[in-house]
C-alpha cells in the first residue's frame, strides 16, 4: 500500500482537542472505540503499553496524552503505520510503531513484556461482506482469529500486568473462553448507546495471574434521552469526560 498523500488525509482533533489524529479521508477511521479504550486502560506514567492493530495511533496517543505512560504501536499495514508514527511526533508524547501481523510478532517485539496490552481488533467475520477499500477492510474484517490477538497479548504481558480490549458483545463468550486459566480478575462493561437499548459493544480488562472473581459491571449509556432530540450533542456525563475531557474510565465494583 503507497503512503498517503496531504491530499488523502484529515486532522481531527480528540479529547476536545487536546490530541490531533491525520488519519485517511477514505479508509479506516477511527471513531470513538479507540477513546473508550485509552480511558479504559489503567496505565501510569513511565509504564509500558503495547497495542495491537494501532492503524493511525488514536488509542496509544490518546493513552499517552492522559497517563505519560510510553507507548508502542503494532501495526501491519504500512500506509497507517506511517500515520502512526507523524502522529506520535506531532502530538509529542513518548511512542514508536513498529510493522508487522499480529499472527508472527517479530523478534523485537517478542523479546519485550509490557505493564499493558491493548486493542481494538477487527469486529466482523471473514465471510462478512468486503469494504471497498482495502485499508478499511484489513481493519474491520477479521483475517486472523481473535484468539490469536489474545494470546500474542498475553505472551507479552508481565505478571500482574493487564490486557484490555473492546469488542462486539456477541464476541463475549469467545474472549472469555480464551482468557480462562491464563488471565483473572477479569472485568466487563458493556457500552450502550441508549438507555434501554441493546449493549452492542463491551469493554474487557483481565490481570494476568489475577485471581478475583469475574465481575460485570453497570453498563456505560453514550447518549442522554431515548432518542436523540434536535442538532445538538447529547453525551451523558460519563460520555463527555471521556470523549471530550480525557477522563479515565474507573473499573471500581
Amino acid at each position: 500500500m503507497s503512503l498517503f498523500g496531504a491530499e488523502d488525509v484529515t486532522h481531527d482533533g480528540f479529547l476536545g482537542g487536546a490530541v490531533t489524529i491525520t488519519q485517511p479521508k477514505r479508509g479506516y477511521r477511527a471513531a470513538t472505540d479507540p477513546v473508550w479504550l485509552a480511558a479504559a486502560t489503567t496505565a501510569k506514567a513511565g509504564e509500558a503499553v503495547l497495542e495491537l492493530g494501532c492503524g493511525a495511533g488514536t488509542a496509544m496517543i490518546c493513552l499517552a496524552h492522559r497517563t505519560g505512560a510510553t507507548v508502542t504501536g503494532f501495526e501491519v499495514q504500512t500506509a497507517y503505520a506511517d500515520l502512526a508514527r507523524q502522529n506520535v511526533a506531532q502530538n509529542a508524547i513518548a511512542g514508536e510503531v513498529v510493522e508487522g501481523d499480529v499472527s508472527a510478532l517479530p523478534a523485537e517485539l517478542r523479546a519485550r513484556i509490557f505493564d499493558h496490552v491493548i486493542f481494538n481488533p477487527p469486529y466482523f467475520p471473514t465471510d462478512s461482506v468486503a469494504a471497498h477499500d482495502p485499508g478499511r477492510d484489513t481493519a474491520h474484517r477479521e483475517d486472523t482469529p481473535l484468539a490469536v490477538w489474545i494470546d500474542t497479548a498475553l505472551r507479552r504481558i508481565k505478571p500482574k500486568g493487564t490486557l484490555t480490549l473492546i469488542h462486539r458483545t456477541e464476541r463475549l463468550d469467545t474472549i472469555l473462553t480464551e482468557l480462562q486459566g491464563r488471565a483473572g480478575s477479569i472485568q466487563i462493561r458493556p457500552i450502550a448507546a441508549r438507555e434501554g437499548r441493546v449493549a452492542d459493544r463491551v469493554l474487557i480488562r483481565a490481570v494476568k495471574t489475577g485471581r478475583a472473581p469475574l465481575a460485570l459491571l453497570p453498563a456505560i449509556i453514550v447518549h442522554a434521552g431515548l432518542t436523540h432530540d434536535g442538532d445538538r450533542p447529547d453525551f451523558t456525563s460519563i460520555a463527555d469526560g471521556v470523549l471530550r475531557s480525557g477522563q479515565p474510565l474507573g473499573w471500581e465494583v
